[in-house]
């Protein structure tokens, strides 16, 4: 058996357990896959990079109400992928080959599978270390539907890799990927079909956000709510796909499928109740406050551990665990309160801290203010007619409980009101305690805030 001082499994948030502390340690990196993890390669980054040319193609839509008419003289997919790729590829495997160079790091790109106790096995070897780290990451669901396998499907791990913009693509899902990637297609030139089984798209949003963002998908895109897919077979011009609505089923044909229904932790494919380490009912590697496992030295971060699953909170949890492994007489607790979230679609999403709805459902008591763009300079300049900004306050000690933004710039706008939570200012603190700059878009936030009772 192979014995290292310190093993990582995954090199998304895995990569960044590399500190100086670590030169003289023997180290082995694991990976299954692309070297870089889901954000860097099929995630959060490519993504975004789709998200800016379906902006700049919505932009010139909708320029007409503004006194200019532009137009889009051609969606070069080719080479929107390349210009993608073209920059994320090189970073990947520029990663992989400054690991396999530094004299005291193996890279094994290999299955790892839990043996036993801090024993795994990679390649057909045994290896072994006092410390391991699990950041394997998550991987998309797909839902048992009859003929599904056999016509072929993408998820968000393949779809932007596609060789040519379909004219037709059904997209399966109602959350974040599903309405990103919705809107690229869109945006770009396909005809773009929504299926999704509850009545509401983004429905873990504030119940406001999520009414309200339904109601513009639904006016953009062939929405099917409430909607089951009972079947997919091959026909001569594309895929025929059967939908249940009550008692009604309905065909539509496409050119390709997006499954987007969610993402589960990778955990159980590493076998890791073989060393002692525990699955919560989700399939969650548990951790405890340090992003310790139950077995003394095993450690897990990001998607794996987290239901978040975002790269903020990730990369927060592998600078804590990584110190914790250097200096275990010094450990640090994991603080990520409060979680940030945003839909980079069109219009944007961008929340933080409670819901109303949940709320609610604790019983606890809540103050409201709401500030639609519109009413603001920079919203009326925008002639926006559909964002808002929506905080939600303790009447008591008057700190703010959550704040929702539907809107152009609201992963940017929300940013202030996280580190107001993070630092305890009231809202009448955050309202009045500074200058905003007008007419700035930030505006919104200011007279969201001002808006709350007293």
């Amino acid at each position: 058996m192979e014995a290292f001082d310190l093993i990582v499994i995954g090199s998304g948030t895995g990569n960044m357990m590399f500190l100086p502390e670590f030169d003289d340690w023997k180290v082995a990196i694991v990976e299954r896959g692309v070297f870089g993890g889901t954000c860097l390669n099929r995630g959060c980054i490519p993504s975004k990079m789709f998200v800016l040319a379906a902006d700049r193609v919505l932009g010139a839509r909708h320029s007409a109400k503004l006194g200019v008419d532009l137009s889009v003289d051609a969606v070069r997919w080719t080479d929107i992928v390349e210009r993608v790729f073209g920059r994320i590829d090189p970073i990947a495997e520029g990663g992989e080959v400054y690991r396999r160079e530094l004299p005291n790091v193996t890279v094994i790109k290999a299955e790892a599978e839990f043996t036993g106790h801090k024993t795994l096995t990679v390649e057909g070897r045994e290896i072994t270390a006092p410390n391991i780290v699990i950041a394997a990451g998550a991987r998309p669901v797909v839902p048992a539907v009859p003929g599904l396998a056999e016509v072929g499907y993408h998820t968000s791990e393949t779809i932007m890799r596609l060789p040519e913009l379909p004219r037709r693509l059904a997209v399966l899902g109602g959350g974040y990927i599903a309405n990103e990637m919705a809107h690229v297609f869109d945006a770009l030139g396909s005809e773009v079909t929504m299926i999704q089984r509850s009545d509401l798209l983004l429905r873990a949003e504030d119940h406001d956000i999520a009414h309200a963002f339904t109601a513009l998908a639904g006016a953009r895109f062939d929405l099917r709510l409430d909607t089951a897919v009972t079947n997919c077979t091959k026909t001569h011009t594309g895929v025929a796909l059967g939908l249940a609505h009550g008692d009604t089923v309905d065909f539509i044909e496409v050119d390709e499928i997006l499954v987007a229904i969610g993402r589960m932790p990778n955990g159980s494919q590493l076998g890791v109740r073989a060393s002692g380490v525990e699955l919560d009912g989700a399939g969650y590697v548990v951790t405890d406050g340090y992003g310790e496992t139950a077995v003394d030295g095993i450690w897990a971060v990001g998607d794996v551990s987290n239901p978040a699953q975002l790269k903020h909170t990730a990369n927060e949890e592998g600078r804590v665990v990584a110190h914790n492994i250097a200096h275990p007489e010094d450990r640090r607790e994991i603080d990520l309160d409060p979680i940030p979230h945003a839909v980079f679609t069109s219009p944007q999403v961008a929340s933080v801290g409670y819901t109303e709805q949940k709320l609610d459902a604790l019983g606890r008591a809540c103050i409201i203010g709401r500030q639609d763009y519109g009413g603001t300079a920079y919203g009326w300049a925008l002639e926006d007619s559909t964002g808002f900004c929506k905080v939600i306050a303790d009447p008591d000690t008057r700190l703010l409980l959550g704040a929702h933004i539907m809107g152009p710039q609201a992963a940017t706008l929300i940013q202030q009101l996280i580190q107001g939570m993070r630092f305890g200012l009231t809202v009448d603190e955050m309202a009045t305690g500074q200058l905003y700059i007008h007419p700035a878009l930030t505006e919104v936030v200011e007279q969201a805030l001002l808006a709350l009772p007293a």
